[in-house]
């Protein structure tokens, strides 16, 4: 193993990003923060957080406009100031800049409960409410019984649950609340085991319940801290929690702060979609190509234990539509002969989507596998226990996730997992079949290695494309589009599955589908496109594709559609909006190519307009199905004949 690392150490990286902002650079330079912040450690991460959180995030954006930013607002019962510099921290090592919002000390109940709060007005992405237990335990009596506890959680339930629904008829954001945790000082007062245990139970179905609000209020999420809190950390610190009303002890509100942090990723779409593994001293114990397959540790031994469970790690979360992924320095026969005949082995060669092995430097193998699954770097976590790859990795592709694990297998597993890199809100039917459809993608790649022309492919690759409004059961994987797709995607704008359910009420929205399938087999719900009706008018808000289905001419077969059953029914142009970000370049000129001409531009955001006088063909080589049915598309008489509340023909 090289231990030679051609990338900046922990401490190096916070001795940089310290330079920079002591040379009052860190504003011009900030897009460096999240390659710098991600080398950091724990200790380091929070020190860089409280540096960053003096920042001017206006000011950033000022200056890199394209930079994704979210508005966090914290309330709580307690002191709430620590939580900003942890979130800070941990949101710019994922490349986004946060614009905090803290409330008053002990104004969670006003700031929640009034829509005309302070807290409202910020218009929160996401407002965080901090529990814990002081919220319940500042309102028991000075002598106080198990049932005197449970009267204080059923009232602060029932008062939980209406904040919620004032926040979701308030504000389009995501109310995120936390699980309480019950401090052993509080058990500890009652000096028989009967009433401990009745403390115990109740204290856990009111989390329990606490938990479930989220079934039935789409615009709540609950993080559960008792896993926190399970991997040693102390739930508060007691000076703190007297003197200053911090309630939560610091290190577990930087924890909780990680927890927001993969929250947030999933909102602004930065989720990873592949996870890439060595092979040799990761996978299993050993070098293959000296030891041989009868010399690797895999199952038995206690290393091979350890190894096998952490195999049994990757095969489970690749099952829930994670594309796993083999890049490693070695003989691609022994390789091959490993993962399909070694009696014990875990992992098999058909849980990769590909497996690369040769000798070719590694970060050129995983530019490669980018192209070849038509995703972007950023797309990957790649695991690897040799720190020279991982530092080589880092400096020549620093949109990757690196994950260096150590020679002590048993812990591959806690660092692979540390950072839940591929956390989704729900998982779809889209996910449990993703690495089958990208084996099949490149059975598609390897017809079209036969054919001299991409025409003739095309044709012979049968191409069937249906186009429909958005059903129930497709709300969470049209959400999951807009929220993962980065490359196809117009605008970036991400909806939660609550914002879906909502266009599909509004009687001047209509949210389409995509689907298609080809000779190779369905390739299931693959985009979206969001329209609005205004008057004689038709605007495309957003429109999103899966990387998957690329230059087949589906998002042509679309737009055709759309501007032709516009023109049927009387309107009179069709406007198309488009937002650059740093990886939707692919389609800056989607509009401009397809007969739109530039009808201005507002705030990063281009518009086009389509007068429907020529619009597009439908591509030859695909058939299209489709069902543009609903109140959008009455002509426009019959829409201003309509009155509220009536019936609409269709």
């Amino acid at each position: 193993m090289d231990d030679v690392t051609p990338d900046l150490s922990a401490a190096t990286a916070a001795d940089e990003l310290f330079a920079l902002f002591r040379a009052g650079q860190l504003v011009d330079k900030y897009p460096l923060v999240a390659g710098l912040a991600a080398k950091l450690s724990d200790e380091g991460l929070t020190r860089a957080g409280r540096l960053l959180a003096r920042l001017d995030p206006d000011e950033v954006i000022g200056v890199h406009p394209w930079l994704p930013s979210v508005t966090v607002a914290v309330t709580a019962h307690g002191t709430v100031a620590p939580v900003v510099p942890a979130l800070t921290g941990e949101l710019a090592r994922h490349g986004i800049l946060l614009r905090p919002f803290t409330g008053d000390f002990d104004s969670y109940v006003f700031e929640l409960s009034d829509p005309a709060s302070r807290l409202y007005q910020a218009s929160p992405d996401f407002a965080v409410c901090l529990l814990d237990p002081m919220v319940i335990f500042d309102e028991i009596p000075d002598v106080w019984r198990p049932a005197d506890v449970q009267r204080v959680l059923e009232a602060k339930l029932r008062l939980i649950e209406s904040l919620v629904r004032t926040f979701e008829a308030t504000s389009p954001g995501l109310l995120i609340l936390n699980t309480v945790p019950l401090p052993h000082m509080f058990t500890a007062q009652l000096v028989d085991y009967r009433s401990r245990r009745d403390l115990a139970v109740l204290w856990r179905e009111a989390n329990a319940r606490l938990l479930r609000l989220s079934d039935d209020h789409p615009a709540l999420m609950v993080v559960d801290l008792d896993p926190l809190i399970a991997e040693g950390i102390a739930v508060s610190e007691p000076r703190l929690s007297v003197y200053a009303r911090q309630h939560l002890s610091s290190e577990l509100l930087s924890r909780y702060a990680r927890e927001l942090g993969h929250l947030v990723r999933q909102v602004t779409g930065t989720v990873k979609k592949c996870l890439v593994v060595d092979l040799d001293g990761t996978v299993w114990g050993g070098v293959l190509g000296e030891d041989g397959v009868a010399g690797i540790e895999f199952a038995e031994g206690r290393r091979g234990e350890a190894f096998r469970a952490f195999q049994r790690v990757i095969k489970q979360v690749g099952s829930q539509g994670v594309l796993l992924a083999v890049v490693s320095k070695n003989d691609q026969t022994l390789v091959r002969g490993a993962l399909t005949s070694a009696v014990g082995m875990t992992l098999g060669e058909d849980d990769f989507v590909r497996v690369i092995a040769n000798w070719r430097p590694k970060h050129d193998n995983l530019a490669e596998l980018a192209t070849a699954l038509n995703v972007a770097a950023d797309s990957f976590v790649y695991v690897d226990d040799s720190s020279f790859e991982c530092g080589l990795i880092r400096r020549e592709l620093p949109d990757v996730a690196v994950v260096a694990v150590d020679e002590e297998p048993a812990l591959h597993i806690g660092q692979l997992l540390r950072d839940d890199w591929f956390g989704v809100r729900e998982l779809t039917e889209e996910d449990y079949s993703r690495g089958a459809k990208y084996r099949a993608e490149f059975e598609r790649q390897d017809f079209l290695d036969s054919f001299s022309s991409l025409t003739d492919y095309l044709h012979e690759l049968g191409v069937e494309v249906r186009l429909s409004p958005v059903g129930d059961g497709d709300v969470p994987r049209t959400s999951q589009l807009s929220l993962r797709t980065n490359q196809f995607n117009l605008t970036t704008r991400r909806l939660q599955p609550a914002d879906i359910s909502a266009l599909r009420g509004d009687p001047d929205a209509q949210v389409l589908t995509v689907r298609s399938s080809d000779r190779f087999g369905d390739n299931g719900l693959v985009g979206a496109v969001f329209l609005r009706r205004d008057d004689n008018e038709l605007h495309i808000e957003n429109f999103v594709l899966s990387c998957r289905v690329f230059s087949r001419g589906i998002e042509q077969a679309c737009l055709s559609a759309i501007l032709r059953q516009s023109q049927s029914v009387g309107l009179k142009a069709v406007y198309g909006s488009y937002r650059q970000t740093e990886r939707n370049g692919i389609v800056s000129d989607f509009y401009p190519r397809n007969g739109f001409e530039p009808a201005g531009s507002d705030g990063g955001t281009a518009t086009f307009r389509h007068d429907l006088t020529d619009p597009p063909a439908l591509p030859s080589h695909l058939t299209l199905h489709h069902d543009l049915a609903g109140d959008i598309w009455l002509a426009t008489d019959a829409r201003r004949r309509a009155q509220p509340g009536e019936d609409l023909p269709v």
